[in-house]
């Protein structure tokens, strides 16, 4: 049962390669676990001085060393000497865990392999540890080849879009007898990701009970990733029903965990993101969808990624910038300039484009005509002079300059958000680069949607809403993604027009209130408007939502800050 794969060092091992850079441990997604967590983890999977323990992505050691010292704990013997088992890919670091746990009093047998070439027995009372995490843009070929298979193992299909993780908690509880328990250290991608559904369900059907421990700083800053402790009990005797969520500002108070909420979800592989809120806030959410009050921004229309130039300081010109070159204006396109802090308004006019241009910014887009005029023809020289055109996606074109273009959308959708994403009516027409997202309108939807939908969305239940379907960035930024932004919670057209006459009286005020960035203050008089004087929701159920929502908002906010 305890193969031995790589002998005891007869001497000290070094606990640092010398040729193990940063760089390189970051590559393979090695990130050390503190002890805090370590130590709660073990705690809570190992419960009996017998238990079998493996840990998939041994490291140092960490948990091992954790689960040697809660053993020798539960044996209350001198003399034992714990067995562990572990899977290392690095082999400098196998043999510091293999060292590392011979200091803890214990025996480690640790594999040097890839975990996922490790054939999964049925063997283990509990596995705990801390998967690698690499990203999908860096987990590719036959590494990633070797992940989904694996995961095929366990019945699940992962998309091309998944981290290394997830396959990682799949094959993690293929090596756990029935009734076994899973305790790992994940990226809250976990709760949110439209590519861990299958995980999430997977983690519902296969265990008893499902454990969440939330944290409200950043536990490893360096990643700039979230992360949540999975504590899965139970394996082979679920379904589970519903889960359990704990809440600990950071890694040193987890002592000071309480019972947690129960929580139960709809769909389990669905978004988990609600399990962090409020349950008196959720309902009347769920309530409004349901009573189709509120519905999806796909039911109101598309939503698509914008232009992709390659350089955009290249095919973004400023007016001014035009005029010295002498472009053409038939050879320009207008355009929604860089970036979206000029996206804060209910709309963009012509006249706000104009300003924006005079002020110096980005208005066009260079699109020369075919073939070039003598002036587009010059600057297309100066691109190639530069090594614009050797951009890779100037490079891949069939005509480097010729920018792939998307039409003008209907809406602006603002992806990257400090405070929430915003609807913005394109009233100007103008093209949009992928720094936003458009919307466009189904065509019987398109007048009242143009007129009032940036204005109606501006409600606490949208607000709310948006914190659960977009996912957390670096420095606390809230990032919503075209398919995340179709689940978007927004009024439904027959809610806008039944109180049309009503949002339209409002609707200076709340633009000069956006002008001063009093968001709160604008949501505030939307909310009386949309949802209280329509009797859609009650004074307390809109306090539990704007409560819940800000709450949300903060939390996003001090991870954001505990990471820099």
């Amino acid at each position: 049962m305890h193969a031995v794969f790589q002998d005891s060092p007869l001497t000290p091992v070094p606990s640092i390669d010398s040729a193990d850079t940063p760089a390189l441990r970051k590559e393979r997604g090695a990130f050390f676990t503190p002890e805090e967590i370590t130590q709660f983890v073990s705690l809570w999977a190992i419960r009996k001085p017998d238990d079998l323990v493996m840990e998939p992505s041994a490291g140092d050691a960490a948990f091992l060393v954790a689960a040697v010292t809660r053993l020798k704990d539960l044996s209350l013997r001198d003399d034992v000497r714990p067995i562990v088992d572990g899977v290392e890919i690095h082999e400098h670091s196998a043999k510091v865990a293999i060292q590392r746990v011979l200091d803890a009093g214990g025996e480690a047998k640790i594999r040097h392999s890839d975990f996922f070439e490790v054939e999964p027995e049925s063997l283990y009372d509990t596995v705990i540890g801390n998967p690698p995490y690499i990203r999908y843009q860096d987990f590719s070929g036959s590494a990633r080849a070797r992940s989904r298979e694996a995961a095929l193992r366990a019945g699940v299909s992962l998309t091309g879009l998944a981290s290394s993780w997830a396959a990682f908690t799949l094959h993690s509880a293929m090596f756990l007898k029935r009734g076994g328990r899973l305790g790992l250290v994940l990226p809250a991608e976990l709760l949110s990701v439209n590519y861990a559904a299958p995980v999430r369900r997977f983690l519902f059907s296969h265990f008893r009970h499902v454990q969440l421990v939330l944290f409200d700083e950043q536990v490893f800053p360096e990643v700039e990733a979230d992360i949540v402790l999975l504590l899965a009990d139970g394996y082979q005797e679920g379904p589970a029903d519903h889960a359990t969520i704990r809440q600990a500002k950071n890694a040193k108070e987890l002592h000071t965990l309480g019972e947690g909420l129960v929580w139960t979800p709809r769909d389990p592989g669905a978004k988990w993101t609600s399990s962090v809120i409020d349950p008196r806030a959720v309902k009347p959410v769920d309530n409004l969808l349901h009573a189709g009050h509120f519905t999806s921004l796909e039911k109101w229309g598309d939503t698509t990624l914008g232009i992709v130039t390659g350089n955009n300081k290249y095919f973004t010109l400023s007016p001014q910038r035009a005029k010295e070159l002498g472009l053409r204006k038939q050879e320009l396109l207008r355009l929604s300039p860089p970036g979206s802090s000029h996206l804060r308004g209910l709309s963009l006019s012509e006249a706000q484009l104009n300003k924006l241009g005079a002020s110096g910014q980005a208005t066009y887009l260079f699109y020369p005509n075919d073939p070039p005029s003598a002036q587009a023809l010059a600057y297309i020289e100066d691109g190639h002079r530069t090594g614009v055109d050797t951009a890779y996606k100037c490079r891949v074109r069939k005509t480097w300059y010729k920018v792939p273009l998307v039409p003008a959308p209907d809406l602006f959708l603002t992806c990257m958000n400090a405070d929430t994403p915003r609807l913005t009516a394109n009233d100007a027409g103008a093209r949009y680069l992928n720094s936003v997202h458009g919307v466009f309108l189904k065509n019987n939807l398109r007048d009242l949607g143009r007129e009032l939908l940036p204005l109606a969305s501006l409600n606490s239940v949208t607000l709310l809403h948006a914190e659960m379907v977009g996912r957390t960035y670096g420095g606390g930024i809230l990032k919503i993604e075209p398919k995340e932004a179709d689940a978007w919670g927004m009024p439904s057209p027959v809610l806008i027009s039944e109180n049309a006459d009503a949002l339209r009286a409002i609707k200076l005020q709340v633009s000069k209130l956006l002008e001063e960035s009093r968001l709160l203050d604008a949501v505030e008089i939307v909310d009386r408007v949309l949802l209280q004087d329509s009797g859609k929701l009650t004074a307390e159920h809109l306090e539990f939502i704007r409560e819940a929502r800000e709450a949300l908002a903060q939390r996003r906010t001090l991870r954001g800050a505990s990471g820099r």
